[in-house]
């Protein structure tokens, strides 16, 4: 095990660096009048050649490359080009609203989506044919329709939850609950019907081996089976399905966040984008990466936990 987790760092660093490296020179190549853009319209050309001085943007790209890259080693990712706060202050401010909402959502998809998963695949039948169909739908219809559909519902119509806005855990747990309720909601209607469609696969296939059958032979109640022998197998691709669902519920926050005016690392990639503030943009896709490498390996640690073979690979 210890092996494996020394596997894992070194793998982590090397894709963090190659992921660090390529945003650094796509986004610091695209030519763009960063000073030009900070200054605005009205600033003249010295005004501009000097703020483009003050940020090292009349450095050899290579340069640049070098000294975010050394900065960044040491955790200093730099400071706002439009607000002058250090990005890394910004991103920790930021980073629990998005985890909040996005680990959240997951653990109820996964509940959510076991459970489906496990009717349909005992019951078969027309429970099967429509949790197919729901996973076509959740794929088909965007997270930002079905948050409209929320916010016009039940918080313009029914004013059961408010549309907008956050309040910390730490200030108010139950309004912290009520202001996620709404984007979690969003989140999870693509989410459940999709995972519980490639869950509902993966406990079939376990149900038609060998063991399982032996099982059911002795005598063993089928949720004994189901809860005991074959959930338990099929936690690999169980854990596989969700922490790739924790990906793209990450990456649809993106949007959520927009949508509910929620102050998360979403919608601080939307604005640093938007106006060019590229310190941020790569504070952003730094701190993205490290999360997702971290809930793969959770999720990699767990699988081998749950089964012996996989835990005899590592």
């Amino acid at each position: 095990m210890l092996t494996y987790l020394l596997r894992r760092l070194l793998s982590a660093v090397v894709l963090l660096f190659t992921i660090s490296t390529l945003t650094f020179f796509l986004i610091y190549s695209s030519g763009s009048n960063t000073a030009r853009t900070i200054l605005g319209e009205s600033a003249t050309d010295q005004q501009v050649l000097a703020k483009a001085h003050e940020l090292g943007l009349d450095q050899p790209i290579m340069s640049r490359y070098w000294s975010w890259l050394s900065s960044a080693a040491t955790g200093n990712l730099g400071t706002s080009w439009f607000t002058s706060e250090p990005v890394a202050y910004s991103l920790e401010t930021r980073l629990p609203i998005t985890l909040s909402l996005v680990v959240t959502a997951t653990v109820f998809a996964a509940v959510c989506a076991t459970a489906l998963a496990m009717v349909a695949a005992v019951r078969r039948g027309w429970l099967d044919k429509a949790l197919q169909v729901l996973s076509v739908l959740g794929f088909a219809i965007p997270s930002f329709i079905v948050a409209i559909f929320l916010i016009s519902t039940f918080a313009i119509n029914l004013q059961i939850f408010p549309a907008t806005g956050y309040v910390p855990a730490t200030e108010n747990p139950r309004q912290w609950a009520v202001s996620l309720a709404l984007p979690i909601l969003a989140l999870l209607v693509a989410t459940v019907a999709s995972s519980a469609s490639q869950l509902r696969s993966a406990i079939i296939d376990v149900m038609q081996r060998d063991f399982v059958r032996t099982l059911k032979a002795r005598g063993l109640p089928t949720r004994e089976i189901m809860f005991r022998h074959v959930l338990r197998s099929a936690a690999t691709a169980a854990l596989t399905v969700l922490s790739l669902q924790f990906v793209a519920l990450l990456s649809g926050s993106v949007v959520i966040e927009q949508m509910f005016a929620l102050p998360g690392i979403g919608s601080l990639a939307v604005n640093s984008t938007t106006r060019g503030d590229l310190p941020v943009v790569m504070g952003v896709t730094v701190y993205t990466v490290i999360v997702v490498i971290i809930v793969n390996t959770i999720a990699d640690l767990l699988a081998a936990w749950l089964n012996p073979k996989v835990r005899s690979t590592l």
